[in-house]
């Protein structure tokens, strides 16, 4: 997935554990690690299959965490550039919902424009274990160039072609937190990391207290890095890109409903 959604530690030499809470719902019980070489000796790789553990009994499409929180029937609206250019993005959460997994997820829209411009339409399947954890199940994207579909690249659904949910938001983030976003081998495999909390953060959209920093990395574009700011009641206020030759910078400016 390459683009601002609710939609944002650099893996490096070490590895990077996917740290998943059990709480009696969704637990992650193994994930993919890579080990580094040992002077003077050949790369040495270390793969563990990623396959969280399910029950959806435990999971609801009800997703009132508190930093990432969907009511059916809002739409978050933000702005921002893209490589210099103004981009507009919607997220809207919708009253319908997907079985995936078994588990009832709430469907999610996002579309981004630039100039007028339909840029990119994504439709995300979201729903939160007992613990409060908010698990991703997937997300159909689609870009477009002059109004036609360009790419379908980084769509994916838990349980189809090896892909695995994976976790957005923790229930109760720590600093240190690190958990895959999702997992299709070779097409979507996104993770995050809490870095901090912020005292206070003032976008257009008003003033947060207490505002969860999270940053987001893909091991298959390792030059790609987001820092995500998230407000308790709102969710993502701040996203920030940067990549080798691209950047992209969007705030929240304001919540609608109906």
């Amino acid at each position: 997935m390459d683009r601002t959604r609710p939609i944002l530690n650099v893996l490096g030499a070490g590895l990077f554990l996917a740290a998943c809470s059990s709480g009696g719902a969704g637990h992650a019980s193994s994930t993919s690690t890579r080990a580094p070489s040992a002077p003077g000796s050949s790369s040495s790789t270390t793969t563990v299959a990623y396959r969280p553990t399910i029950d959806p009994a435990t999971f609801t499409s009800h997703v009132t965490n508190r930093y990432f929180p969907l009511k059916p029937g809002t739409t978050s609206v933000l702005e921002g550039t893209r490589d210099g250019q103004p981009q507009h993005t919607e997220m809207t959460v919708t009253n319908e919902t997907r079985m995936i997994m078994g588990v009832t997820c709430v469907v999610v829209r996002d579309t981004v424009t630039s100039n007028g411009a339909l840029v990119e339409k994504t439709t995300d399947w979201y729903a939160q274990a007992a613990n409060g954890d908010v698990w991703y199940f997937g997300e159909d994207t689609k870009e477009y160039e002059n109004g036609a579909v360009s790419s379908t690249k980084g769509s994916w659904e838990a349980g189809v072609d090896g892909a695995q949910p994976g976790i957005i938001m923790k229930g109760t983030p720590r600093v240190g937190d690190g958990y895959r976003q999702e997992y299709r081998p070779g097409e979507a495999e996104d993770m995050a990391k809490v870095v901090r909390f912020d005292p206070q953060v003032q976008v257009p959209g008003g003033t947060y207290r207490d505002v969860l920093v999270t940053e987001d990395t893909d091991p298959l574009n390792p030059d790609r890095i987001d820092e995500k700011r998230f407000a308790p009641g709102i969710g993502l206020v701040y996203t920030k890109r940067v990549r080798t030759g691209h950047q992209e910078e969007a705030s929240f400016v304001k919540t609608t409903t109906g």
